[in-house]
C-alpha cells in the first residue's frame, strides 16, 4: 500500500437496499457527503478486523462474514478495501454523532441521486444490490 492511507469500509445490505451514513458537514475530509462506513485500518489490524471494529463503534452492531466487494477508488492517497456484509447482531444506529448526521438505507435506483464521498463506490455497490443473495 505504500503512502497510501489503508481504510476499510461496509456496505451492509439487506432487503435490496445498502446502509449509507451522511458524513457531518463541519468534517475535514469529504464532508456533507454519503459514504460507506469504515476507516482507518489501525498497525497490526486486518482490513476484515478494521471493517468489524468500525461497525461496532459507529453502529453498534455486530458484523458476521465480510466478504470482499472491488471497487474503484478515486482518491489516489487512500488504499481502500471494500466489504459486503449481509448478516449483523443489533439494529444499525448512529453510535458517532460527531462523525455522521443521519444515516439511511438506499436501494439502486437511490443511488444516481445522492452526493458520495467516493463515485467509484456507486458500481460496486450496484453489483453488491443486484446480486442474488445465498441462503
Amino acid at each position: 500500500m505504500g503512502d497510501r492511507i489503508p481504510i476499510a469500509v461496509a456496505a451492509l445490505v439487506r432487503d435490496g437496499r445498502v446502509l449509507l451514513v451522511h458524513r457531518h458537514p463541519a468534517r475535514a475530509a469529504y464532508p456533507d457527503c454519503w459514504d460507506l462506513v469504515g476507516g482507518h485500518v489501525e498497525a497490526g489490524e486486518s482490513a476484515r478486523e478494521a471493517v468489524v471494529r468500525e461497525c461496532r463503534e459507529e453502529l453498534g452492531v455486530d458484523v458476521h462474514d465480510p466478504v470482499p466487494l472491488a471497487v474503484r477508488m478515486d482518491d489516489p492517497a487512500l488504499a481502500l478495501q471494500a466489504f459486503v456484509v449481509r448478516r449483523w447482531d443489533g439494529e444499525p444506529v448512529n453510535a458517532a454523532p460527531d462523525e455522521h448526521d443521519d444515516l439511511g438505507w438506499f436501494g439502486p435506483d437511490d443511488l444516481d441521486d445522492l452526493v458520495l464521498a467516493h463515485a467509484g463506490l456507486r458500481p460496486g455497490l450496484l453489483r453488491a444490490l443486484r446480486a442474488p443473495v445465498k441462503n
